[in-house]
């Protein structure tokens, strides 16, 4: 047989055997990529987490506002691709108000970050008792009472709120169908300090006009649960706030366990450093993702 004959025999078997090693170092290499540290179960989880969808953000206004007074907050969250509602608190009563909240938890099909201002802690904090979907808890300058306490309670335990009964203006209601009750609002000239104060005269005076009153009842309701004793909580006390004192408020973060923060800001923190509080507010959600 000539030579030429046998060269490209050669050369086959030469590919064959090449082709065979690669395979072999493939079979070697591929369950050592698989068994790798660098991706063990927690670089799977943390992608998982990464690219698991942004949970709803429910936010709960408290007395002497209304949803409209989360609008700086929203428009930061929502510029993050975070989905966001508002609802309108009644401010009746903290277990019907508390029932009207978990209505709307129920109804959002995902996880949600569940956030109160003011009286809205005490709503969250009933609210979100045995709802698996609330994942964290936001107290931004919020009550936070145990079972048995009442907010009026709470903001009595230190001295330093300026709401006092001659700041605040009672009405008697009655809603027709045998329900009635005193109603509370923040007196004109006096809702800047309590509840706004680095805020123009100008602006305060719009938000004055258009506040909600709570209930007189629903100050005095005790508490029947306290969601933050199982959901990761988060709390922001207002160092400058005359409305619930800063030494209750750190008084019930601590005893929430709550990853906090602290800002030079009145009671109306939302509207006066919302970048704090969006800011906040996406710590949890990404805490809890």
């Amino acid at each position: 047989m000539s030579r030429r004959h046998i060269q490209p025999a050669r050369r086959t078997r030469r590919a064959v055997l090449a082709v065979a090693g690669a395979a072999a170092l493939a079979a070697v290499a591929v369950p050592a990529l698989a068994s790798s540290p660098s991706d063990d179960g927690k670089t799977v989880a943390a992608a998982a987490s990464h690219s698991a969808p942004k949970p709803t953000v429910l936010l709960v206004h408290g007395a002497w506002a209304d949803s409209s007074s989360w609008s700086p907050v929203i428009d930061r969250l929502q510029a993050q691709g975070y989905p966001v509602q508002a609802i309108a608190n009644p401010l009746r009563g903290l277990a019907s108000d508390a029932a009207y909240v978990k209505s709307r938890i129920e109804s959002i099909g995902g996880p949600v970050v569940l956030v109160g201002h003011s009286y809205g802690g005490a709503v969250i904090g009933e609210a979100a008792t045995e709802e698996p979907n609330v994942k964290a808890l936001v107290y931004v300058a919020a009550f936070t009472p145990d079972k048995g306490e009442s907010l009026g309670a709470l903001v009595a335990k230190n001295p330093g709120s300026h709401a006092t009964p001659d700041a605040l203006n009672p009405v008697p209601f009655d809603m027709g169908n045998g329900v009635s009750g005193v109603d509370l609002s923040i007196k004109p000239d006096k809702y800047r300090d309590v509840f706004a104060a680095p805020l123009s005269a100008r602006k305060a005076n719009s938000l004055a006009a258009v506040q909600r009153p709570i209930s007189a009842a629903a100050l005095e309701e005790t508490a029947t649960n306290a969601a933050w004793r199982g959901i990761p909580s988060w709390y922001l006390v207002t160092r400058q706030d005359h409305a619930l004192p800063p030494t209750t408020q750190r008084f019930m973060a601590q005893r929430a366990h709550a990853h906090t923060t602290e800002v030079n800001a009145p009671h109306a923190v939302m509207l006066t450093r919302p970048d704090t509080v969006s800011g906040l507010i996406r710590q949890a959600a990404t805490a809890t993702r």
